[in-house]
């Protein structure tokens, strides 16, 4: 019985090491993908991209509510300017085994254009801005067809910045509302980038 027990135990364990390593390389294509597609930062200036270690931990199952009728708001933007979004819904999760809460926009632009109408952006600041990741907090994109039955996966190894963490003064990048101040770490997805 010791022994069906123990063999039980060796073929969990490989398939759980498997299921990560699965999950660690589909990461690993996703932000090789990130840098070598990305608009803003060229050339020999992609080897300064900074990400923190791939933890599936960071990727949780969230609650999703809708919000019905919410008004149009104004989110400040990094070069003092604003942009218009709402609330499309909230997102309750548990991370590093305590609750959380974001919410969930829709942009009033993106909403103009019908090859965008199922995007949603999710702004969030929390402990490592400033320190490990850049200052004025991380994005998520997600789609509102990634909800199903009230729940949405939320993978913050895919967290990045946003483009004024590269450039100063070109970029009108939003800043996370209050509301989506977290006050615990979120040691996933990219970092500070390493301006030279």
């Amino acid at each position: 019985m010791k022994r069906i027990l123990f063999c039980t135990f060796i073929v969990l364990s490989a398939a759980l090491a498997s299921a990560q390593d699965i999950y660690k390389d589909s990461i690993d294509h996703f932000i090789a993908a990130y840098v070598k597609n990305h608009q803003v930062v060229t050339g020999d200036h992609k080897k300064q991209f900074r990400f923190f270690p791939v933890n599936k931990s960071y990727r949780v199952t969230a609650h999703f509510k809708k919000v019905t009728d919410s008004p149009w708001i104004s989110i400040p933007t990094s070069n003092g300017k604003s942009k218009q979004y709402r609330i499309y819904g909230w997102l309750k999760f548990t991370l590093n085994g305590r609750k959380q809460k974001l919410a969930v926009y829709q942009s009033q632009f993106l909403l103009q254009h019908n090859e965008y109408f199922d995007y949603l952006f999710l702004p969030f600041k929390d402990a490592t801005n400033g320190k490990d990741s850049y200052e004025t907090g991380r994005y998520l994109d997600l789609k509102i067809s990634d909800i199903r039955n009230g729940r949405i996966i939320l993978d913050f190894n895919k967290a990045y910045n946003p483009y004024c963490a590269y450039v100063t003064g070109k970029y009108s990048c939003p800043l996370p509302p209050k509301e989506n101040h977290l006050r615990i770490t979120v040691a996933a997805g990219e970092k500070q980038f390493a301006k030279e």
